[in-house]
């Protein structure tokens, strides 16, 4: 069984090296270098605990939290940094489904084989 995990540590190591996850790496450090993308977040992050607390106590958000909730998301979604990162994430995502697509086959013609490893 050991040797599974030490296949997935590798391509843990492999899935880190791709230009793909370079990218993600790169736009998500960018994001977090922008100070304007900072504060809208921690902003959203602030009126989500708000939002949240209303919908606990059973009550409804005020409408003005729920439009300056929505115009920060706006506002946080239409800078270029961001977006930059959303592009990366989803190309990262496309990699991460072709694995796990590619695992899932493995499975199969592996569970059709009738020779048995041991672990």
């Amino acid at each position: 069984m050991a040797g599974i995990y030490e296949m997935a540590k590798e391509l843990g190591g492999a899935l880190a090296r791709t230009d793909e996850y370079q990218a993600l790496r790169r736009a998500g450090q960018a994001v977090d270098e922008d100070r304007e993308s900072v504060e809208l977040r921690n902003r959203l992050r602030e009126m989500e605990g708000q939002l949240e607390a209303a919908f606990r106590s059973g009550q409804q958000p005020s409408e003005e939290l729920a439009q300056e909730f929505e115009a920060a998301a706006q506002e946080l979604q239409t800078r270029p940094v961001f977006q930059q990162f959303i592009v990366a994430q989803t190309n990262f995502e496309k990699v991460m489904h072709k694995v796990n697509q590619t695992v899932a086959q493995g499975i199969q013609e592996g569970a059709a084989s009738r020779i048995i490893i041991s672990s």
